[in-house]
């Protein structure tokens, strides 16, 4: 299984595979019908809490992740449904933030390839 990040504003492309959105909030300016998704992964995306404490703040991140996996290893049905969603081939996983790096996308796709 090959992992990879993307904005949900960004065209989608054949070689996505899988196409799982990883944002608690449905991103604004994109129709449902148009948003060519396969699973809607809500419940592995950080709460609202973290979200709102970390604010995209480049200095949070690691502290940022870190409570993330938390979060994951505390919610053990949501991380082994978005996993029977993952599928064999690519999967690509949807985020609407900015921020291309640092964001709960990347930290998810660290922690389901340090997981497997």
């Amino acid at each position: 299984m090959q992992v990879r990040t993307k904005r949900i504003y960004e065209d989608s492309n054949p070689a996505d595979g899988r196409r799982i959105l990883v944002d608690r909030l449905w991103p604004r300016g994109i129709a449902k019908s148009n948003a060519r998704i396969d699973f809607w992964a809500k419940s592995v995306s950080p709460s609202n809490e973290l979200r709102r404490w970390y604010g995209h703040d480049p200095e949070k991140w690691l502290e940022f992740r870190e409570r993330y996996f938390e979060e994951l290893d505390s919610n053990p049905d949501g991380v082994s449904e978005l996993r029977s969603q993952l599928g064999s081939g690519t999967v690509t996983l949807l985020y609407s933030s900015k921020e291309t790096r640092l964001n709960n996308a990347s930290a998810l796709k660290d922690y389901i390839e340090s997981r497997q």
